[in-house]
């Protein structure tokens, strides 16, 4: 079976693409690529990670599911990442990763990523950037959850999934919606319909349509700014700001 070929679009997976053009394509030939549908679990708290997801589009949300049913979400991981990184220290990790936007990604086999990663190239290089970047994301969304309003973290959230699915319309659950909020379903409702009526959004049977997203950016709170510049950081030398990416 022949590997498929990595999407050359906006929607591509940026880890990869910030790779030399020889080991990008040496690693494209060990994935597989996967569809993601709404609540597909790649694995639950505890449980030995297997595989490491490169998302194309879509969202994946690392939660805490409690004693009580209840579930928290702790970061989102789009375009920009990975998921399954625990597997590079060869530990666990004690949270559910589940697609929250259905999407697709590059699935690749944990003993072949670890042979990658003891190379001590551009990809060990990239991972450790990317583990700095979503330790302060999640530190960011810690503080975010702790200060700023419904609206505020809504917008904030709405505009990371924005970014990393590449279109205006895109499905999430009510559902999901409370996880992300840590807030009923009333209260879910109250704050998509203050950023409707303020002609922001469009929010209808679990979809949502971005109409505005400078209004979106003016409700949010500064911390998709701080956690979008971290991440925008993978991938780029602080020597020189240039990228790993070699000569395609």
């Amino acid at each position: 079976m022949s590997s498929p070929p990595l999407p050359r679009d906006p929607r591509s997976n940026r880890i990869l693409e910030a790779l030399p053009t020889e080991d990008r394509d040496r690693l494209i030939r060990s994935m597989v690529l996967v569809a993601l549908p709404i609540k597909t679990v790649l694995f639950e708290p505890g449980e030995a990670i297997r595989a490491v997801h490169f998302p194309i589009d879509g969202v994946i949300s690392l939660v805490t599911p409690l004693d009580d049913g209840a579930i928290v979400e702790v970061a989102t991981v789009g375009n920009e990442g990975m998921v399954g990184v625990p597997l590079f220290s060869g530990g666990s990790l004690a949270v559910r990763a589940i697609s929250q936007v259905s999407g697709a990604s590059l699935r690749m086999d944990g003993a072949a990523f670890l042979a990658e990663v003891d190379r001590a190239g551009a990809l060990n290089d990239l991972v450790h950037q990317y583990l700095s970047a979503l330790f302060g994301q999640i530190s960011q969304a810690a503080a975010c959850n702790r200060l700023h309003t419904n609206e505020e973290r809504l917008s904030r959230w709405l505009l990371m999934s924005h970014d990393r699915v590449g279109v205006d319309d895109f499905a999430i659950t009510h559902e999901f919606l409370g996880q992300m909020l840590g807030s009923r379903r009333a209260t879910v409702t109250l704050s998509a319909g203050i950023l409707q009526a303020a002609g922001l959004i469009r929010y209808h049977r679990g979809h949502v349509s971005i109409l505005d997203r400078e209004g979106l950016e003016s409700v949010s709170c500064e911390c998709y700014g701080s956690i979008k510049r971290e991440l925008d950081r993978v991938g780029v030398p602080p020597h020189d700001g240039a990228a790993y990416r070699g000569a395609d």
